[in-house]
């Protein structure tokens, strides 16, 4: 923090001295003899209430928010704007304070003026390039000597340019750009910042023989995200570098990564989606900064990458509760959890044990609560039935209650899509504990203060996650298939583990900021991603075996299983009866008001669910589902609808 004001400092001193130049400069260069001598004269009584004012000026134009290391076209306007200020107000002390009326004068005049103000952008502006440029100079001969893979660039101009500067500032190591590849024609026989463009895609095996002839083996291709959009194949761009024997990975692009530009393997998954929802980042950074923050299965794929989210967007502590040994060990040895500045810490406690769960999250006092923990996988659930109520059901009653124990400004509850209208005991139970969260929510929302508020978020099929269909399917290509799909005309919706925990943290920054505020009518209380159109899993299978190198039907086959219990072929976001919200500002997610029953009718339904798990008697905890949930009454008779899914 001293080492910021000691910076700081030196650039306000700079800035007034270069500021004091720039008068005396205009007066040695505008006037001579007996005009110079008295204008210089009047110089003590002029210039310090002068500095004090540029000093003022250049505050409100924010000059010294931004590191003379990043200097920008955005800090030079700043500048000119500054500038511009500094020279009116010259203008107009010239002309009525000190006018000709009153001295037969004017003290500085229009071309004195003009030129003070090329001057004054001249030094403050000049200054910053010129030591931006010596820091660019310095981080680019660094990097060049730390290079040791030659790579080729593949992507659009503007991309490959947030690239390149991060290879050069250090933040991308040891990549020696040989070269770039675009998929626009307007582009090639360029260079950008230093670097030839030598064609497009189609030119992949020219360039490397090319370069392999110069003495310049290409060993790693990186692929920027407009080298991944459908438009420019990137199918036909894997083939090649998988012929080529080359390793291709991915930038990951500024939303996703919690600091800036970082490679990352590119997995078939990436290839698989719409364009990824943009996230407010600062948002995201203002309403988590400084706050403490409880994760409950932070250890599994989900839980771990809403860590890893609140951390980056500026949590000062973060709980990680999670059941699960290892899990937990895994998340709290992560290189980006160790090298945080936020206290993280875990803690090993079962959700279904309320007395730990109180004990746990009061002794931490967290402003947010994010349960993730939930068994969450269809078959097991629809056979183990028990295991999934005391989880899902009594588990998040314990988290939600300690969290309004606690004072919590909210608890975010991970649901699912299958919550809705649902025909299995994953669907029936994470949509009762939607209906206990909602419950709470309302009784809470009729105390004064600040009380919890308590919303969920439907989640569709998180790419990546603990069985997903995808890693499932690429263990199925790997041993030669076949790959199974259940029904040729199931489809579903699809979305990224980043995507889903931005959900997360967006619906909890709007439940605990415009939600608050807003009406009734519109108070909201459940949250989803707007996916876009749902994926057949069938098309699915049959790229992902195409993008493996092989042709789906003749290398690996495709076996049709069947519906299993509890699927059906296609996933809705919202209930039918459920009345939408609109949320103003927040681009990519859609929410709707909470249908619940009372808390004493609801409590009565948890004790009568308790009594069916300890007496192991299945027909009563699915006929006080049946009573809570109607449209689970009709699961039987419609196990694999083929109704057309709601569009995101």
């Amino acid at each position: 923090m001293q080492q910021r004001h000691y910076k700081t400092a030196v650039m306000v001193a700079h800035d007034l001295a270069a500021t004091a130049a720039a008068v005396v400069l205009t007066f040695l260069f505008r006037f001579q003899g007996g005009m110079l001598d008295e204008r210089l004269h009047a110089l003590p009584l002029l210039l310090p209430p002068f500095l004090v004012f540029a000093g003022l000026v250049y505050g409100r134009f924010r000059l010294y928010r931004t590191k003379w290391r990043f200097a920008s076209l955005q800090d030079l306007a700043g500048i000119v704007r500054a500038a511009s200020v500094l020279a009116l107000a010259l203008l107009v002390t010239d002309w009525v304070l000190v006018s000709a009326d009153l001295y037969g004068f004017y003290f500085f005049g229009k071309i004195a003026i003009l030129l003070y103000w090329v001057l004054q952008i001249f030094f403050l502006g000049g200054a910053r390039l010129a030591f931006r440029y010596l820091k660019d100079t310095r981080s680019r001969q660094s990097s060049a000597r730390a290079a040791t893979v030659p790579t080729l660039l593949l992507g659009r101009g503007a991309d490959i340019d947030v690239l390149i500067r991060a290879i050069e500032a250090g933040s991308v190591k040891k990549l020696a750009p040989r070269g770039i590849l675009s998929p626009r024609a307007d582009e090639r026989g360029q260079f950008m910042r230093g670097v030839p463009v030598l064609g497009g895609f189609p030119d992949l095996e020219r360039v490397v023989a090319e370069l392999a002839s110069r003495g310049e083996p290409v060993r790693r291709l990186v692929a920027t995200p407009s080298a991944l959009v459908p438009e420019a194949s990137p199918d036909d761009l894997i083939a090649r570098a998988r012929r080529l024997g080359l390793p291709l990975a991915r930038v990951a692009s500024l939303g996703e990564g919690a600091q800036g530009p970082e490679l990352a393997p590119l997995e078939i998954e990436d290839l698989l989606l719409r364009p990824t929802v943009p996230i407010d980042r600062a948002r995201l950074e203002a309403f988590l900064t400084g706050r403490r923050v409880v994760v409950t299965g932070g250890g599994g794929s989900i839980g771990s990458e809403i860590c890893l989210r609140a951390v980056a967007f500026g949590a000062a502590a973060v709980l990680v509760l999670d059941a699960s040994e290892p899990a937990l060990h895994g998340i709290l040895t992560h290189p980006a959890i160790l090298a945080a500045e936020a206290e993280v810490t875990g803690v090993l406690a079962d959700i279904r044990d309320r007395a730990r769960t109180h004990q746990v999250i009061a002794e931490f006092r967290p402003d947010y609560v994010l349960h993730a923990a939930a068994l969450k996988q269809v078959p097991y659930l629809e056979r183990d039935w028990q295991e999934g109520i005391k989880t899902n059901v009594f588990g998040s009653i314990n988290v939600a209650e300690a969290a309004v124990a606690a004072s919590a400004r909210a608890l975010v509850m991970i649901s699912t899509d299958k919550a809705i209208e649902p025909v299995s005991q994953l669907g029936v139970t994470k949509r009762f504990a939607e209906m206990v969260a909602q419950a709470l929510d309302a009784e809470q929302s009729a105390r004064p203060g600040h009380p919890t508020r308590l919303i969920a978020v439907r989640f569709g099929n998180v790419l990546g996650s603990a069985g997903s269909v995808v890693p499932v399917f690429k263990a199925q290509i790997a041993r030669g298939g076949p790959v199974t799909v259940t029904d040729p005309e199931m489809v579903r919706y699809f979305m990224t583990v980043r995507e889903a925990c931005d959900l997360v943290l967006t619906a909890a920054s709007h439940a605990d900021g415009e939600a608050r505020t807003a009406p009734d009518s519109e108070r909201a209380a459940v949250y989803v991603l707007k996916m876009g159109q749902p994926v057949r899993i069938a098309d699915l299978a049959e790229r992902m075996i195409r993008l493996a190198g092989f042709e789906p039907g003749t290398e690996i086959e495709i076996a049709f299983t069947g519906a299993r219990p509890g699927e059906r072929l296609n996933e809705i976001l919202f209930a039918r009866e459920e009345p939408r919200v609109a949320l103003a500002g927040i681009d990519g997610v859609m929410a709707a008001r909470p249908i619940f029953a009372d808390r004493a009718r609801l409590d009565a339904w948890v004790a009568e669910l308790r009594a069916a798990v300890a007496a192991d008697d299945r027909a009563a905890a699915e006929a006080v589902f049946e009573a809570a949930v109607p449209h689970f009454r009709e699961r039987h008779a419609r196990p694999v609808e083929r109704a057309a899914p709601a569009a995101a």
